[in-house]
């Protein structure tokens, strides 16, 4: 009966993507990159979409299957599409971040991005990855299990993708355009938004709500996906407990919360079993931010709304109660912290946690914000009258003018790139207590160069020269493993007897504490060029980023296949 439920469920989904094809384990998918005309929040105005959808159009596959996607670019900006999480084996020119893996799609141009999907399966995202487009260019990407395969938990009766994100009334273009030329602070959204509707809380804006139906005594698989530019979310649905069994596409050993926490770039699964019987009322499922440094945020909530199917005409339909989730304190830091505590990898012989518990190349990364002084002749609205800058290692990446990856095959760095990023900070400091006097950055397109098959071991040290704060970290081309976190310094004595090697959370985004310390380790098993950012789309445009180059391996499978005909010119 599973079995078929889940085919059915299956069936049910892939009806919905009239834009797609499927042959023979392969899908076709077309994304029409235009302006559409949307109304929010008693605004209307011209957005950039894919197939004229807020949020965009569903991806959805099995694991082992190929994708094919071929976008056209028909709006005046460059556009790249990143599949968030896609390993992208051997297959980096379809990762996706401009000037790293290939030049933008330019007004009027095409590319397909042509990848499989190896050994995952689970809920990952796609979205833009250039500026600011991914404001409103995103949407689920859903990897199921292989046919026959099942889930490690109990089959959902139904599934269902809810995906946070953020309204602007304005171009957000023009918000970061400005914030670059100023040297301040971004202005923030106008308002959160699950499944691209503001919900009830805001103004103008209360038929502008995602309603989940439910029926009572059923399951269902939510795959939560946070899309939102700058913030970390808190999220709980009132009167109700739900179950976490994956985060980033990666199976977990199940948790049942009231409240989960979702940083941008991450993704979490969670069963929501319903009420036993009819409860005449309606439930908000809310959202709101959670808070801890000097970033650009607000303090308001998106609200949905979980309403039960009626057993039959004798109940009200209408001016049904609502309760509200109590949600942690704005800058609960101790509640983050317990939470992210509580994930642990299922590590099981079916899907086995893999740690490198040998470790051939050890990093020290500082991470965080600086300034840059304030050039001749210009009024700077940044701290002290700089320009808001950030960086790991205190240097601030610069995008190169040829993309990283095409240098590197091609054997064309000089000019574009150097290998010097270095494995410390220049100089030591008590990284979460008192800053030091000079905050300035240094700029730079630096990368570090792996062999392949290297074990990695990276710390990940927040800082407080301009105040401690959490950074969502992604990494693309792996998953990895966070090993440790913890709080203050780390402490290279006695922090690493506390790792967990046994069954760490496997995932591709972490967030690195507020005033604290995570450390991950990857095996640089996948040959190319691969971004690390901040996923806070404001720190990345100040800079908080780095590349690695993985080298090829000896055997044809280890080595990275070369690039499409149609890769887009700088």
């Amino acid at each position: 009966m599973g079995a078929l439920l889940f085919a059915l469920n299956a069936l049910l989904l892939f009806s919905e993507l009239a834009f797609a094809t499927h042959t023979g384990g392969t899908w076709h998918y077309k994304f029409d990159v235009k302006l559409k005309s949307v109304k929010r929040l008693c605004n209307r105005k011209n957005m950039v979409t894919v197939n004229g959808r807020f949020p965009g159009p569903k991806i959805m596959a099995r694991e082992g299957d190929r994708v094919v996607v071929e976008v056209a670019n028909n709006v005046q900006n460059n556009v790249t599409i990143h599949w968030h999480g896609i390993r992208q084996i051997q297959t980096g020119w379809a990762d996706g971040p401009a000037y790293i893996t290939q030049c933008p799609i330019q007004t009027g141009q095409r590319y397909v991005y042509n990848f499989t999907i190896t050994g995952q399966r689970g809920t990952l995202f796609w979205h833009a990855h250039v500026s600011w487009m991914r404001a409103t260019l995103y949407g689920p990407l859903i990897v199921l299990p292989m046919q026959n395969a099942s889930y490690p938990f109990g089959q959902p009766d139904e599934e269902v993708p809810i995906t946070f994100g953020e309204w602007w009334n304005v171009n957000t273009e023009a918000v970061i355009n400005q914030s670059l030329q100023t040297g301040a602070g971004p202005n923030v959204s106008d308002a959160y938004t699950i499944n691209g509707k503001p919900g009830p809380l805001y103004n103008c804006s209360a038929k502008d709500t995602f309603k989940l139906k439910v029926k009572p005594g059923k399951t269902y698989l939510l795959r939560l996906i946070n899309a939102a530019l700058n913030d970390e979310l808190f999220f709980s649905i009132a009167n109700h407990t739900i179950t976490v069994v994956e985060v980033d596409a990666i199976y977990i050993k199940p948790f049942n919360t009231k409240t989960i926490l979702i940083a941008p770039g991450q993704t979490t699964n969670v069963l929501l079993k319903t009420k036993p019987h009819y409860p005449n009322a309606a439930f908000f499922m809310s959202a709101r931010p959670y808070l801890t440094g000097l970033g650009t945020f607000d303090n308001t909530t998106t609200a949905g709304l979980l309403e039960y199917e009626k057993p039959n005409s004798s109940f009200p339909s209408t001016n049904l109660p609502i309760f509200k989730p109590s949600l942690p304190a704005l800058n609960d830091t101790p509640y983050a912290a317990n939470y992210s505590q509580r994930l642990r990898s299922l590590a099981n012989s079916q899907f086995p946690a893999n740690v490198p518990l040998t470790v051939d190349k050890r990093f020290f990364f500082t991470i965080g914000l600086g300034a840059d002084p304030c050039p001749k002749n210009q009024t700077c609205q940044g701290p002290n009258g700089t320009k808001f800058s950030a960086s790991i290692n205190n240097i601030s990446f610069v995008l190169p003018t040829t993309a990283l990856l095409q240098a590197h095959f091609f054997g064309q760095s000089n000019g574009v790139y150097n290998t010097s990023f270095p494995n410390n900070p220049p100089f030591p400091f008590n990284y979460t207590g008192t800053p030091p006097n000079n905050t300035f950055v240094s700029h730079g397109t630096k990368v570090r160069v792996l062999p392949f098959n290297t074990t990695v071991e990276v710390v990940l040290q927040d800082t407080s020269i301009l105040g401690v704060e959490s950074h969502p970290l992604h990494l693309h081309g792996f998953n990895f493993f966070v090993v440790g976190q913890g709080f203050g310094n780390f402490d290279r004595n006695k922090d690493p007897a506390k790792f967990n090697l046994v069954d760490p959370i496997e995932r591709n985004t972490v967030g690195v504490p507020s005033g604290g310390w995570a450390v991950i380790r990857f095996r640089a098993d996948n040959p190319g060029v691969w971004f690390m950012h901040c996923h806070f789309d404001v720190h990345l445009s100040w800079g908080l980023k780095m590349a690695w180059v993985v080298l090829d391996g000896k055997l044809p499978n280890q080595k990275l296949l070369p690039p499409p005909s149609d890769l887009p010119k700088c």
